[in-house]
């Protein structure tokens, strides 16, 4: 991914961060060729590995898990798009400039290992249900595996992926001014748009943690 100095993120329990609130992500591989996508909620066990660890499952029916184990060595990429949203040149005090985008996203590397073992895939799935679950007023708990989930299971493919490297872009203007900076966070704070106002908040994070 391109990243300009300025909007570089190394913090790794920043990168985990966004990686586990934006959980939802794009897993990408070459397949017969090509670039093959498959959008598929990951959970991170960040104590495992020096990265992490991504965890997951898809459609046994899905080619592209097949591709995986081809060599033992192939790196995946998969995508964490974090909160993004456009930035108006109106909002800038020095003038003229052009209208731009916000954005912050998270790039993980690593070769999968593909889950053969079945109390290993039911733990993996236990920890997907718990992730999503737990913060409900009445959470629904994974059973089993009796005959029904032993049907089901058969019909997915889990995978590991231990994270070789990570890559963090917070595009948050901040190659602006810090009172252009202070005036777009105030305008998306103003919108009243959810993607807007976590934009916005990243932004008012960073300018905090700025030197005066």
């Amino acid at each position: 991914m391109y990243i300009p100095k300025l909007f570089r993120e190394d913090d790794l329990s920043v990168l985990h961060q966004l990686m586990q609130t934006h959980s939802f992500a794009t897993l990408v591989t070459q397949h017969d060729g090509a670039p093959y996508a498959t959008h598929v909620p990951l959970t991170l066990r960040p104590e495992a590995g020096p990265y992490g660890t991504l965890i997951g499952h898809m459609a046994r029916a899905n080619p592209q898990w097949r591709d995986f184990d081809v060599d033992g060595e192939r790196e995946v990429l998969v995508i964490f798009q974090g909160p993004h949203t456009y930035v108006s040149p109106s909002w800038y005090t020095v003038q003229p400039s052009v209208p731009t985008w916000n954005y912050a996203a998270v790039h993980a590397y690593g070769v999968p290992r593909i889950i053969e073992d079945e109390t290993e895939l039911y733990e993996a799935l236990q920890l997907l249900v718990q992730t999503y679950e737990d913060s409900r007023e009445q959470p629904w708990t994974l059973k089993g595996p009796d005959d029904f989930l032993r049907k089901m299971m058969k019909a997915i493919v889990g995978f590991s992926i231990p994270i070789s490297r990570l890559e963090g872009k917070y595009k948050l203007s901040q190659n602006r001014s810090a009172e252009d900076q202070e005036q777009v966070a105030q305008q998306l704070a103003s919108q009243g748009e959810p993607l807007d106002t976590a934009v916005a908040e990243l932004m008012q994070q960073r300018l905090l943690m700025s030197p005066a």
